[in-house]
């Protein structure tokens, strides 16, 4: 069914607002040490929920970007210079929030030489020696599969190396015209080539136009790339100005498609219709029994 404008949610795309005071400490911090959220920039709609549990996407590198997405609320304009002390000021919001899963993602900075992957480094090792026993998770843009970027990212050891697919071979023009949906999986590939003890991550919007079959065709394409994380969400129009939506997936839809992928191999699988890359992004991570290794040592022992 097609999604026309003005045209209301399905009720299990209403969410009440949380309440209480801690959403509005998150934003204070945030504010406070001159930080960008994909949560804020990119509309998400879980934005309330996730900074009234005190948690938040840092979004590095600006708040604009050189691509212009046909789903993504990001501002698509000229970025100003990466601020150096960015990395220190992430550690410092994100040991002030006490995260133990920390999510960094950032804008795509196809203007850079190295397209923000050293920037990327330097901000995982800013929270390592902040925070060292926390988990770090990036959400990076391709890096067009230039593997030496993508080595500079693996090289400081993020437990989780997340790059979203978005959406099936036949919508990717449309929906992501400055990417590639190969692309993307050579991206995974090389990812999890540089250094295998990371979990490689990707996720995809449902309601593009994609039907059921080239779905399970990604699946498989993103298992063959190494990809063994996966996220499943509905896509959510942020402006009049964006894709349309063709259709709203029932929740039940949802875990029809989780328990496939599931089935198909994938270790861990968020799928619903507010399921974003980072939406409890410790949780997916926690499910997957996946625990951080010391550089050339044996795994942490579990806590009894």
């Amino acid at each position: 069914m097609r999604a026309s404008p003005g045209r209301r949610l399905p009720r299990w795309l209403r969410k009440p607002l949380p309440l209480g005071d801690e959403m509005m400490r998150t934003q204070r911090l945030l504010k406070g040490l001159q930080l960008s959220t994909v949560c804020a920039e990119a509309k998400c709609p879980n934005l309330t929920e996730c900074w009234t549990r005190r948690t938040a996407t840092f979004m590095i590198l600006g708040d604009r970007c050189t691509r212009r997405c046909g789903f993504c609320a990001v501002n698509t304009a000229r970025p100003e210079r990466p601020a150096e002390d960015e990395p220190q000021r992430l550690a410092d919001a994100a040991a002030h929030l006490n995260l133990r899963h920390v999510v960094i993602t950032s804008v795509a900075r196809d203007d850079l030489p190295d397209e923000g992957a050293g920037h990327f480094a330097r901000c995982i090792r800013a929270v390592r020696e902040h925070l060292p026993e926390a988990t770090v998770e990036v959400l990076v843009p391709d890096f067009h599969a230039r593997r030496e970027c993508i080595r500079a990212v693996a090289d400081a050891e993020p437990e989780v190396f997340n790059h979203n697919i978005e959406t099936v071979r036949s919508q990717t023009k449309r929906v992501r015209p400055q990417g590639g949906y190969d692309r993307s999986l050579r991206t995974l590939e090389l990812a999890q080539a540089a250094n295998p003890r990371m979990h490689t991550k990707s996720g995809m919007m449902v309601g593009l136009g994609e039907t059921r079959d080239e779905l399970l065709e990604t699946f498989r394409d993103l298992l063959d790339a190494g990809c063994r994380l996966l996220t499943i969400g509905q896509y959510l129009r942020p402006t009049p100005k964006h894709i349309d939506v063709a259709r709203y997936l029932s929740p039940g839809g949802f875990e029809e498609l989780g328990e496939i992928a599931r089935q198909m191999g994938f270790a861990a699988v968020a799928s619903g219709p507010f399921v974003r890359s980072s939406y409890f992004a410790e949780t997916l991570f926690a499910e997957k029994g996946a625990m951080r290794f010391p550089i050339g040592g044996r795994p942490p022992k579990r806590e009894a």
